[in-house]
């Protein structure tokens, strides 16, 4: 589904992505995981178009992607959340699935004039599928709360739930887990694998928690410093020596082994 080639992206001197090399295959979920600038969402921001490679390029179903903006990519199918929730806080959950799909007869002035029951009819359609998601999510009960009071947790599912309502090849999920508490993560978690399994959604996910990656992801990709340091299966992954040093230090190696095994 994507291919990345040799990509950078530098920040004056930094090197915040310095000659990656990965690929997502089509239908899985990948993880993406790495120490506190590691450069896990610069790479992200690149792939999504929020930010222009130094150079190096991105496929996506063999096509070249590289520096399209958020918009044309959106168009194709790749959507990309970010670690603080971005809703639109004074409408409701209902309507912030509403208003994703783009092109709506309602964006245009001589359609408000002239064509207000088309109007009606993709309005009428639209809300039933964002109570489609809502149910697919769990979260019928927040159908008309306002965005802007959920819990952090809640909020990543709407994001989730915003994927839903376009055609989505593939999502990219940063820290999707950050300030969900165990009980939503799980909802989380097992709406990623139905989208997964059910939908054919690809899924790359940025996230800390071991646990979550190791239920959900296969292969798992550790940047480290700009570079990509191992990959492989999560397992094997949480016993290599380089990324626990990565991680933690050489002082805690033993320690974090034992917690990991």
């Amino acid at each position: 589904m994507i291919q990345v080639e040799n990509l950078h992206k530098h920040f004056g001197g930094f090197r915040a992505v310095d000659d990656v090399s990965i690929s997502i295959a089509q239908r899985s979920i990948t993880g993406l995981i790495g120490p506190n600038g590691a450069g896990k969402s610069t790479l992200f921001n690149v792939i999504a178009g929020v930010l222009k490679p130094t150079s190096g390029r991105v496929l996506m179903a063999g096509e070249d992607i590289t520096g399209l903006p958020p918009h044309a990519l959106f168009e194709r199918g790749l959507l990309r959340t970010f670690q603080i929730a971005q809703e639109f806080s004074s409408m409701t959950v209902r309507e912030n699935l509403m208003m994703v799909p783009g092109s709506q007869a309602g964006e245009t002035l001589w359609n408000a004039w002239f064509a207000r029951a088309r109007i009606r009819a993709e309005e009428a359609a639209l809300r039933a599928k964002a109570d489609e998601v809502l149910d697919f999510l769990t979260i019928s009960h927040l159908a008309g709360e306002k965005a802007g009071n959920l819990s952090g947790g809640q909020k990543k599912l709407l994001e989730l739930g915003r994927t839903m309502m376009v055609e989505a090849k593939i999502v990219f999920l940063d820290e999707v887990g950050a300030g969900v508490n165990r009980t939503l993560l799980n909802t989380i978690g097992d709406a990623i694998v139905r989208l997964n399994r059910e939908r054919g959604y690809t899924f790359c996910v940025i996230e800390h928690d071991m646990d979550f990656i190791a239920r959900l992801c296969d292969p798992v990709i550790v940047m480290a410093e700009g570079h990509v340091l191992a990959q492989g299966k999560s397992d094997e992954i949480m016993q290599n020596e380089a990324v626990i040093e990565a991680y933690l230090g050489t002082g805690l190696k033993n320690k974090v082994r034992e917690g990991l095994a």
